[in-house]
């Protein structure tokens, strides 16, 4: 077990999706900052590595569940995945968090202050998340396509006007760690997305979509940081 401390967090929910639960629950981050090692994180948050191992150890054990095995799907599957799962899912469910936060600073934003904060934050991230998934789409995914392409062809892979994969990459990674941070400060101004005693049904509502919202984020992010980004920079180097 002590060889497991030394393992980014990231690589554990990259073998099996189910530990990101486990992880959820001691509030450590396993998407942005999945690289990480377990030492590291426990040391900061002030956890007993072992009973973390322990728990993480219990997911990895258990039935599969039939929990779906990313780590080894090819990068063009994957790529194609994230952009129709969880890009698709962005834009559908952003205008309608944006109305309801809308509506919400309006009829409660006198009573509730911080509904005007929490809006800035999310129309910010609204704005900036598809751009980041426009970039993805018209850039960096048709690249790691045209690589998996390529290596099954035995062709000559073409340098991308960026000169290499891992510049897309970084800053998709720093866009990335911007919109954890800004959930991180939404689900603190929601006292964990639990809505206050007088909360209407759509306050209720705003308040659990915007918590299902960063959940399938931080999937989303976990996908490219932890198995999509690090696979294309190995795919990209078996060119040179």
């Amino acid at each position: 077990m002590e060889n497991l401390k030394n393992k980014a967090i990231g690589s554990f929910v990259a073998q099996d999706f189910r530990t990101a639960a486990v992880f959820s629950k001691y509030k450590i981050d396993f998407c942005c900052k999945g690289n990480l090692t377990v030492e590291e994180v426990c040391k900061r948050q002030d956890i007993d590595p072992d009973v973390l191992l322990q728990k993480v150890n219990d997911v990895l054990q258990s039935e599969n569940g039939g929990a779906v095995d990313f780590n080894s799907w090819p990068l063009d599957l994957l790529a194609d995945y994230i952009e129709k799962t969880h890009h698709r899912y962005v834009e559908e469910k952003i205008p309608v968090l944006i109305q309801f936060l809308d509506k919400l600073c309006k009829v409660h934003g006198a009573s509730h202050p911080e509904l005007f904060k929490i809006n800035e934050l999310f129309t910010s991230c609204a704005g900036e998340l598809s751009q980041h998934m426009k970039k993805e789409e018209l850039v960096l995914f048709p690249f790691v396509n045209r690589m998996v392409k390529t290596k099954d062809s035995d062709g000559i892979l073409n340098q991308p006007s960026f000169g290499t994969v891992s510049n897309p990459i970084a800053m998709m990674m720093h866009e990335h760690d911007t919109e954890g941070e800004r959930f991180r400060e939404i689900a603190k101004l929601t006292n964990e997305y639990t809505a206050p005693s007088d909360a209407c049904t759509t306050y209720k509502v705003t308040y659990a979509m915007l918590q299902e919202f960063e959940q399938d984020l931080h999937k989303h992010i976990h996908l490219e940081n932890n198995i999509l980004f690090p696979k294309a920079v190995i795919l990209e180097k078996e060119f040179v």
